[in-house]
C-alpha cells in the first residue's frame, strides 16, 4: 500500500469523471494518451517514493539555516530536486517551442500532488519555479524568455515571487519598493521583501525573483505597481550567472511547518545596485503577478489536498494494524481487541477525511481541466465562459482545501490518539505543513473579497449563474439513480439557497453589509461545489456498479465511492445551508460589533 496516494481513486477522477481521453484527441495534447499519463505517473510516485519521502521527517527536523550569508538545506533537499529536474517535471506543462513536454495542465496538477503528498516543503521549489516560468512565458519579451526560461525549465535556475513587505503585508497598495531606471535601460531596485519561500538557497546555479516595486512618479496606490525579474547572480553575455546581484539574505522566518522550505526576508539594493528587468508594461505588475498569483493559489489548494490524503492513508492504515477495545455490545475482556477501524466513530474520523481529501482532489483536478479547456478550445464564447469559470473557482480551490483538508488532518491525529501527537508518526507534521496553506497565497477573508466582489461582483453574477446552471443539469440527471436522488435533492436544496444568496448580495448597496459574510460566503460556496463534484464521482461510481465483468475489488471501489458521496451530500451540506442563510439575511451581527468590546 502507498502511503501517498491511491492510484485507483487518482485514475477514476482522471478517466471515468474529468473525461482526460478526450484532451488527447485535441491538436495541443495529441501526443500524450493514457498510457503515456499512467507511466508519467508511475515515474512521478517512484521518484516521490524515493527520493521525496524518505527524508521529510528530516528536511523537517533539519530547517534551513544561515551560513556566511547564504541559506544552508539539508543535502537530500537537493538531491530530491535534481532528480525531479532529470525526470523533466520543472518542463512538463510547458509547450514544446519552449523545450517543454506540453503535458496537459491536469496531468501536471495530478504528478504535483504526488510530490506535494510525499514532502511538500520541497515540491513547493519546483512548484514556485514553474509558476514564476509560467508568468515570464505570458508577460515576459522575448528577449527575457531567450535568457531565463530555458534555465527555468531544466530545473537548473528557481523562481520567487516577491510581494509582501514587513510593513504592508498582505496590503499591496502600500509597498514602498523602489524601481528606478538606469541609462542602460534596466532597473535599479531599493527596498524590502518579507516571507519570500525559496528567496535564498544554494541549490539551484540562480534565482529568478519575480518583484513588485514601483516606479518613481507613478500613480499611488496599487494603480502604481510594476513587476520586475531580478537574478540571484546577473549574467555574462554567454547568459550564464556571473556577478552577484545586491540581494541580501537579512533572515530566515521559522514557521510551525513547511519548515524545509526556506522562507526570507530580503534587502534589494541596500549596499550597491540591484539591477532588475521590467516585465510588460510600466504600472500593470499587479496585473501581470495575478498570473502567478492565480495558479500559485490553486497550487496550494493542491497541496492541501496532498497533505490530507497523506495523512488519511496513514491513519487507515493505523486504524487497520492497532488493536483497541471492543464493540459496545461485546464488552467481555476475555475476548480478543478488534482493530480500531471496527468502531463507529473511527469509521466517522475516516469518512470525513475520505470525503475533504477526494472532494478537495476532484476539484483541483476539475479546475486544472478548465486550464486546459483554455488551450484547446477554439470558440472565443466558450474560452470566455471557461476562463471566467476557472476565475470564479481559483479562490474557491485555494480556500475550501486550505480549511477542510486541514480538518481532515486534524482527525487524522484524532485516529491515532496520543502517537498523533507524537513524531513517530507524520500525521501531526503533514497537519503542520497543511496548517499554513490557510495563510499562503492570501488567507481567507481576502479569498472571500476576491469572490464575491472581484468574480460575482466583477461580471455581475454570469460565470456563477452558468455553474449554477450546470450543476441544476447534474442533479436532475442523478434524481433519475434511486441511489441517489435523496442526495440530489438535497443539492437541489443548497443550489437554490446559493442562487437567492447571490441575487440579494449582488442587490445590496451597502458594501460592507454586502462583504459582512463574504468569508461564510465563500465556504458554504465551496461545500456546494464540491458536493456537486461528489454527486459527479457518485453518478459514474453507480453506473459502473450497475455493470457486469466487474472485480470484487473494483466494486469495492466504487460501493464506497457511492457511500462517501452520499455522506457528504447528507453530512456536510448541512452545514453550508447555515453559512449561506447568512448570507441571504444580509445579517450584521459581527459588522456592528464595537472594536473597544474586544
Amino acid at each position: 500500500m502507498s502511503l501517498i496516494t491511491d492510484r485507483e481513486n487518482l485514475d477514476f477522477l482522471l478517466f471515468d469523471v474529468l473525461f482526460a481521453d478526450d484532451l488527447f484527441l485535441t491538436d495541443a495534447f495529441g501526443h500524450f494518451d493514457r498510457e503515456a499519463v499512467i507511466q508519467i505517473l508511475d515515474t512521478a510516485q517512484a521518484i516521490a517514493e524515493d527520493h521525496f519521502l524518505p527524508f521529510a521527517a528530516e528536511a523537517d527536523a533539519e530547517e534551513p539555516w544561515v551560513s556566511d550569508g547564504k541559506a544552508v538545506v539539508p543535502e537530500s533537499t537537493a538531491n530530491a530536486l535534481h532528480a525531479y529536474a532529470d525526470a523533466g517535471f520543472f518542463a512538463l506543462p510547458f509547450p514544446e517551442a519552449q523545450g517543454g513536454l506540453q503535458a496537459p495542465w491536469v496531468l501536471y496538477m495530478a504528478v504535483v500532488g504526488l510530490f506535494n503528498a510525499a514532502n511538500l516543503p520541497v515540491t513547493n521549489y519546483a512548484m514556485l519555479t514553474i509558476a514564476a516560468a509560467n508568468l515570464l512565458l505570458v508577460h515576459g519579451s522575448p528577449d527575457l524568455q531567450a535568457r531565463f526560461l530555458a534555465p527555468m525549465l531544466e530545473g537548473r535556475w528557481f523562481g520567487t515571487m516577491c510581494l509582501s513587505e514587513p510593513q504592508a503585508g498582505s496590503s499591496l497598495a502600500d509597498i514602498r519598493m523602489v524601481a528606478e531606471q538606469g541609462d542602460d535601460g534596466t532597473y535599479r531596485l531599493r527596498g524590502s521583501k518579507m516571507w519570500i519561500s525559496g528567496g535564498e538557497q544554494e541549490i539551484s546555479e540562480n534565482i529568478v525573483h519575480m518583484v513588485l516595486a514601483k516606479i518613481p512618479g507613478g500613480p499611488k496606490g496599487a494603480k502604481g505597481i510594476s513587476l520586475f525579474l531580478v537574478p540571484k547572480y546577473r549574467l555574462d553575455d554567454a547568459g550564464h550567472p556571473a556577478d552577484r546581484n545586491d540581494i541580501t539574505l537579512v533572515g530566515l522566518n521559522h514557521k510551525m511547518g513547511q519548515r524545509g522550505t526556506t522562507n526570507c526576508l530580503l534587502s534589494f539594493g541596500d549596499v550597491g545596485e540591484c539591477e532588475g528587468y521590467l516585465i510588460g508594461e510600466p504600472h500593470r505588475g499587479l496585473e501581470y503577478m495575478f498570473h502567478m498569483m492565480n495558479e500559485a493559489r490553486i497550487g496550494v489548494g493542491n497541496g492541501a489536498v496532498a497533505s490530507a490524503h497523506a495523512a488519511y492513508l496513514y491513519a487507515v492504515d493505523y486504524a487497520r494494524m492497532r488493536l483497541q477495545g471492543r464493540p459496545l455490545d461485546r464488552r467481555n475482556p476475555a475476548e480478543p481487541q478488534v482493530p480500531l477501524i471496527e468502531h463507529t466513530d473511527i469509521k466517522r474520523l475516516l469518512m470525513d477525511q475520505k470525503a475533504a481529501a477526494e472532494g478537495g482532489m476532484s476539484l483541483n483536478l476539475y479546475c486544472a481541466t478548465l486550464v486546459d479547456r483554455l488551450v484547446t478550445v477554439k470558440d472565443p464564447k466558450v474560452r470566455k465562459s471557461t476562463l471566467g469559470r476557472l476565475e470564479l473557482l481559483t479562490p474557491v480551490a485555494k480556500s475550501w482545501p486550505s480549511e477542510h483538508c486541514l480538518e481532515a488532518n486534524k482527525w487524522a491525529i484524532q485516529v491515532l490518539g496520543g502517537y498523533g501527537y507524537s513524531s513517530d508518526y507524520p500525521v501531526e507534521r503533514l497537519y503542520r505543513d497543511n496548517r499554513l496553506n490557510h495563510i499562503h497565497e492570501g488567507a481567507f477573508g481576502i479569498q472571500a473579497l476576491d469572490l464575491l466582489r472581484r468574480k460575482i461582483g466583477g461580471d455581475q453574477g454570469v460565470a456563477v449563474t452558468a455553474l449554477v446552471q450546470d450543476m441544476c443539469a447534474t442533479i436532475e440527471d442523478a434524481m433519475e439513480i434511486t441511489e441517489l436522488a435523496s442526495g440530489a435533492g438535497r443539492l437541489h436544496n443548497s443550489v437554490i439557497q446559493l442562487d437567492g444568496a447571490i441575487e440579494t448580495l449582488l442587490r445590496c448597496r451597502d458594501v460592507n453589509r454586502q462583504l459582512a459574510n463574504a468569508t461564510l460566503f465563500l465556504d458554504g460556496f465551496g461545500t456546494i461545489v464540491v458536493g456537486w463534484l461528489w454527486l459527479r464521482q457518485a453518478m459514474v461510481a453507480t453506473k459502473a456498479l450497475n455493470e457486469d465483468g466487474r472485480s470484487d475489488s473494483e466494486r469495492m471501489f466504487l460501493a464506497a465511492k457511492q457511500r462517501t458521496g452520499c455522506y457528504f451530500l447528507k453530512y456536510k451540506l448541512a452545514e453550508a445551508s447555515a453559512q449561506i442563510a447568512l448570507c441571504c439575511d444580509l445579517d450584521t451581527t459581527v459588522l456592528d460589533a464595537p472594536s473597544d468590546m474586544f
